[in-house]
């Protein structure tokens, strides 16, 4: 009796350390797979939306990441809260905002073209939150100058002209053809063109207001489009550069995230 009972325990012991040898690799393959899960915060250019960020997002949240994208007051789908006072730093309140309703830490903030310089305002707001950040064909921006002021004098005044006025004053932007960010393929320049929507353009003259450096601590990555390049991001490329970035190129046009959608999903996941 006393023989059958402990061999019972035996076997007992024996079955329950197998499962666990096939339990413990499980746990430590999930185990790493949640390490290697980061949080990422997309802030979208001018015109757009976080819309744009649609496939990227889509991917990389199939290999586990969050992926957050917010869209700007008065554009995408907020364009009716458009109207003449909104500025830069409504844009980098809407960014500063989600982080801190989501509760978000360890943030990887990726910003595309004017979007650079709202994230450049967020990680000076709130640098604790962020890990890294990513300037996809980005303007980084500078300290007390507003975005059309560091804009060639071509681009200011094609800016300003095209204004449409509201109370006999100049107030909103209307989007270009996407074709100027580097879209080519038919479909997505359609499908980009009809999702744009208008600008305040008091986003583009109020200044950028900082107490560190553009970019602050964090590691910092630009990635610049160079088929073909846009010449308004020319600078800050070569300030990146000159600062000691990390620096990446990815053949194809401005809108990466609509054009190349794989190969910057891959770069992002790799920063």
């Amino acid at each position: 009796m006393h023989t059958n009972s402990t061999s019972g325990k035996r076997r007992s012991f024996l079955a329950l350390a197998a499962a666990s040898s096939v339990a413990i690799p499980c746990l430590g393959a999930d185990a790493a797979s949640a390490a290697r899960q980061r949080t990422f915060v997309l802030v979208h250019g001018a015109f757009h939306g976080g819309w744009c960020w649609a496939q990227v997002a889509e991917l990389m949240r199939r290999e586990g990441h969050r992926v957050f994208t917010p869209t700007f007051t008065g554009v995408g789908e907020r364009a009716h809260l458009l109207n003449p006072n909104v500025e830069l730093n409504t844009f980098i309140q809407d960014v500063v905002a989600v982080i801190a309703a989501e509760e978000l830490s360890d943030v990887v903030l990726v910003a595309h073209s004017f979007g650079g310089c709202v994230a450049t305002g967020v990680i000076d707001q709130v640098p604790a939150r962020i890990a890294s950040a990513v300037y996809l064909d980005a303007t980084i921006g500078t300290n007390g100058q507003s975005i059309l002021e560091g804009a060639p004098p071509n681009v200011r005044q094609e800016r300003l002209n095209s204004a449409i006025s509201v109370n006999g004053t100049r107030a909103i932007a209307p989007p270009t053809s996407s074709t100027a960010f580097g879209v080519s393929d038919p479909a997505q320049v359609a499908w980009v063109n009809r999702r744009m929507t208008p600008m305040p353009l008091k986003a583009y003259q109020s200044p950028l207001v900082l107490k560190g450096a553009p970019g602050g601590t964090v590691p910092k990555l630009y990635i610049r489009c160079t088929a073909p390049p846009l010449a308004t991001v020319e600078a800050s490329a070569q300030y990146a550069k000159e600062q000691g970035w990390r620096y990446e190129e990815l053949a194809t046009g401005h809108n990466a995230m609509v054009s190349m959608p794989a190969g910057l999903a891959k770069l992002l996941m790799q920063s």
